[in-house]
């Protein structure tokens, strides 16, 4: 990943965007600053803390397991463009947990949202992808280096089951042509504890969510949710909405993006216990192949100077296959979808027809004036 800043130039002798530059909070400043914080108060070393963090990362490096990779598209720009694949895991072994009805237990990935990064660091986009996909999976490789069969018809999250992030990942580059620059997985289970240290994050439930069975009973209304209800929020899928996974996407890209917008609302980065614990919370979380929370923590930073009413999230457009042996399964559309991960790939800004129905982190917290709609209430949200 390239380091490189935009350089603060002089054309007449009067400093430019110096106003900005002081009113910036980098995350890697602020992450200096909690340490440093946390070390006075609590009495440990800034580099105890530092290793702590590091040492929560479980790192993993899939670099051998990937074949016939897309080249990156060279483009323009004061830095790279970044291609960061973030997939879901969720182990529901426990009672109550199945929530999906699938009659295996163990890990599985139902939720796949590649970000990208533009070069210039003017927008960013999470593109998020069906768990119930049809596709084409190629042949990818194990742990150990030996095939794992692909297959024809199958849903896209069956490559996280029998191959894991490696396996998505090469599905991913082979059906899409789009590199990969780094992979995140994050636990669901540790999610439920990112959301608890910074105190919950605000939703808009049109409806009551009821589901004995799982154990979930969310009331209506604007609220802020944390805990096990959280959980519990964003993997709901036949208790909500239209029982599609669908609508449980437009659900998650929107927590997500109101969690993205409490983390750097002056209320989380004020308070060091909360960005701390948040910390904490997330890198225990993480499977990735950066092996640094320094790493991670420039990726951040070019989240930040972005701004968050340009972090856009979309879906890829899709339609339901009408095969009756396929009843609930769905075909990404063509040519739409070819052109916007081509897009993707050269770096170019989506246009207005993959950017209706987009939701905005900036605005993904405010809910105070928000009523429900008939389209937002199919999907268990409030527009």
């Amino acid at each position: 990943m390239s380091e490189n800043t935009t350089p603060v130039t002089e054309d007449d002798g009067a400093p430019k965007r110096r106003g900005r530059t002081k009113k910036k909070h980098t995350i890697g400043r602020v992450l200096l600053a909690s340490c440093v914080v946390l070390a006075l108060v609590t009495g440990l070393g800034v580099i105890y803390l530092y290793r702590h963090l590091n040492g929560n990362l479980t790192v993993l490096d899939i670099q051998k397991q990937l074949t016939d990779r897309p080249s990156k598209h060279r483009v323009a720009g004061p830095q790279e463009p970044l291609n960061i694949l973030v997939m879901g895991s969720d182990d529901r072994d426990g009672a109550g947990d199945n929530i999906d009805g699938l009659t295996h237990a163990g890990q599985r990935s139902d939720t796949t949202i590649l970000f990208h990064l533009s070069a210039d660091r003017k927008h960013a986009y999470g593109v998020s992808i069906p768990r119930d996909s049809l596709v084409t999976r190629p042949t990818c490789k194990d742990e150990k280096g030996e095939d794992i069969a692909g297959g024809t018809d199958v849903m896209w999250n069956e490559a996280f089951n029998i191959g894991g992030p490696a396996c998505t990942v090469q599905q991913f580059e082979h059906l899409t042509h789009v590199f990969v620059d780094h992979f995140v997985v994050v636990d669901f289970a540790g999610f439920e504890s990112m959301v608890d240290a910074i105190g919950g994050v605000p939703v808009c439930i049109p409806k009551p969510i009821v589901d004995p069975a799982h154990g979930i009973n969310i009331p209506a209304g604007t609220r802020e949710i944390k805990g096990r209800e959280a959980l519990n929020y964003v993997r709901a899928r036949y208790t909500l909405g239209d029982g599609s996974d669908i609508s449980r996407i437009k659900r998650q890209q929107a927590f997500v993006a109101s969690m993205a917008h409490k983390v750097i609302s002056k209320g989380t980065l004020a308070r060091v216990d909360r960005l701390v614990g948040f910390l904490n919370a997330a890198t225990q979380s993480l499977t990735t192949d950066m092996d640094s929370i320094v790493k991670i923590a420039k990726i951040g930073v070019g989240f930040k100077d972005i701004g968050l009413d340009k972090i856009k999230f979309i879906t890829v457009p899709i339609e339901y296959d009408q095969r009756e042996a396929y009843r609930g399964r769905v075909d990404w559309v063509q040519p739409q979808t070819d052109k916007l991960w081509k897009l993707i790939a050269d770096d170019q800004p989506l246009p207005k027809k993959f950017l209706n129905g987009a939701i905005t982190a900036a605005h993904a917290g405010d809910h105070k004036h928000k009523k429900p709609s008939s389209e937002a209430e199919a999907n268990g949200l409030c527009s």
